[in-house]
């Protein structure tokens, strides 16, 4: 039988542990880019974009419609790679922290 206290006790530094990684998420960062890198997005680890470059050579009016989907595309790769480092950062913050209790999914948490 599982001693209760002890599994109880592994989710309370299990929690602070994800608390303090969520705290240094704001030091990840990830950058996406686009149109063989005429566009590229910084953002970070909470989810923000943090600044957005593009090539002089796409800074004209004509261009507009096609550098709104540059930059579209280049801050949707940013966030798919953040998304990636996030959960990275948070199962490290973890690692070996919970029992393995079988049936018992702790993925879906990161």
């Amino acid at each position: 039988m599982f001693d209760f206290m002890s599994i109880m006790n592994k989710v309370k530094e299990a929690q602070a542990k994800i608390k303090d990684a969520q705290a240094k998420l704001v030091h990840l960062t990830a950058e996406g880019e686009s149109g063989a890198g005429l566009v590229k997005v910084k953002v970070n680890g909470n989810r923000l974009v943090m600044s957005i470059d593009m090539d002089d050579s796409l800074v004209n009016i004509s261009d507009k419609e096609m550098l709104s989907d540059l930059v579209v595309a280049a801050t949707n790769k940013a966030l798919e790679a953040i998304e990636i480092k996030i959960k990275e950062e948070l199962k490290s913050a973890t690692d070996g922290m919970m029992p393995n209790i079988p049936g018992m999914d702790l993925g879906s948490m990161f």
